[in-house]
């Protein structure tokens, strides 16, 4: 079987280490993919990068996006301002927040066509598209035989127009949602196609995210740590988690607090907020519009902001060293979160979680048994699960066994490689 990764446009893949998580699901996949089948990924050209490299059995086929990012440009700066394209918005685009430019033909096109014209070619059996559905309706214009799987890890094709996403999704033999809260909502919007969606979850290297110690809090005189891990960005809630940390140091007040990764580019997620119904989202609108790091330190006191560290963005498989060193990991998303790797790489490594119930995250999480849940942006009752964690030993001990095993059995790499094949080989067989 050949099977093509047709990665975001966004990002670009690097051999030396990923930090996002779609990148790291790409890289991950395609190398354990290539076990056995015979695997090309297209993804951005970095600077200073090869046109194709090889690693692990995997050919990386690197796509320049220069004019694509100069069209971006333009469209950021405004087309008014540009000699020539003073009307070329209001020609080609629609004013409506369900039609954004992201999500149009034209973004990324070029990039596009390189790659449907590079898959007639290549003459693969299957294409795995991530996010972009726009693309696919392009890769079908030039590959009618091919088997093409889009694989949503956000909301998209439940926000956007309608009838655009209908179309696309006509051209898709496989829609492929990161978690069933995914999945079911595009069922749910559009049950013609109801019976080509289908979940397959993220995974982890188990292996490697695994605990090497004993408990922590009784090594280390009493203190407690706390972790989150993600990006810093309004929606994943870093603020409520600051406002429960402050209730949190009440009771204990040698607890620490580490957050690390790194400040989202905030014009993208002002453009998701204008997707979104969500009421908990509402009030997070002033957050975008200025540096939302610069205000979550400016929230805590000089007596806090010293157990309090911004680590900025860590190579992913560093992380062990944060997570070996976490007492509870705390993932207070008030947006509802697709997934949540954090979530999954902290369980299998015993570490308790408390994370906000929404999203994805409760298929991850058994409340109870394998981590805590509260609400969205309830920074009282965040508090009070971490508080909870913190003050009972066995029941950390016991929910970190059980998280570990639920990982282990649910969201291994190899799991979800199992999972893909199994698709791909109906597809490629002829069923839906």
């Amino acid at each position: 079987m050949k099977i093509a990764i047709f990665h975001q446009p966004v990002d670009v893949i690097s051999l030396r280490g990923q930090y996002g998580s779609i990148e790291i699901w790409t890289y991950e996949v395609a190398r354990r993919l290539a076990q056995s089948c015979d695997v090309i990924v297209y993804t951005k050209r970095g600077r200073y990068q090869n046109k194709v490299e090889y690693d692990q059995g995997v050919e990386y086929r690197r796509i320049s996006t220069a004019f694509d990012e100069w069209f971006r440009y333009v469209d950021k700066l405004g087309y008014s301002r540009v000699p020539g394209f003073r009307n070329l918005r209001r020609i080609l685009f629609f004013r409506n927040a369900r039609r954004p430019f992201f999500a149009s033909r034209l973004h990324y096109l070029t990039y596009a066509l390189q790659v449907a014209k590079d898959l007639r070619k290549e003459k693969c059996d299957i294409v795995h598209v991530i996010n972009f559905s726009q693309f696919v309706p392009i890769i079908r214009m030039f590959n009618p035989k091919i088997r093409i799987v889009l694989n949503m890890r956000c909301e998209w094709l439940t926000q956007l127009d309608r009838v655009t996403i209908r179309r696309r999704l006509r051209e898709a033999d496989l829609v492929m949602g990161c978690s069933e809260y995914i999945t079911e909502k595009v069922r749910h919007r559009f049950p013609q196609f109801a019976k080509r969606c289908q979940t397959v979850y993220s995974g982890i290297d188990v292996n490697h995210f695994v605990c090497k110690k004993d408990d922590n809090m009784t090594k280390q005189n009493g203190i407690r740590r706390l972790l989150f891990v993600g990006r810093v960005s309004p929606e994943k809630g870093v603020h409520v988690l600051l406002d429960a940390y402050k209730k949190v140091v009440d009771h204990y007040p040698q607890t620490q607090l580490k957050i690390v990764g790194g400040q989202a580019s905030l014009p993208i997620w002002q453009a998701f907020l204008a997707l979104t119904d969500d009421p908990k989202l509402s009030d997070l609108r002033s957050f975008y519009n200025g540096n939302y790091t610069l205000h979550l330190k400016r929230k805590l006191s000089s007596g806090l902001a010293s157990h309090v560290s911004f680590t900025g963005p860590v190579p992913h498989r560093q992380l062990t060293d944060f997570y070996q060193d976490a007492d509870v990991l705390v993932f207070p998303s008030v947006w509802e979160e697709p997934f949540g790797r954090p979530i999954i790489e902290a369980m299998a490594m015993g570490v308790s979680v408390v994370a906000a119930r929404g999203g994805g995250i409760p298929e991850i999480v058994v409340n109870g048994e394998t981590g805590l849940l509260v609400e969205r942006g309830d920074a009282s009752a965040l508090a009070e699960a971490i508080l909870r964690l913190l003050s009972d030993h066995d029941l950390r001990k016991s929910m970190g066994k059980a998280a570990r095993k639920r990982v282990v059995e649910l969201f291994s790499w190899e799991k979800t490689v199992e999972n893909l094949l199994h698709h791909y080989r109906n597809l490629c067989e002829g069923d839906d």
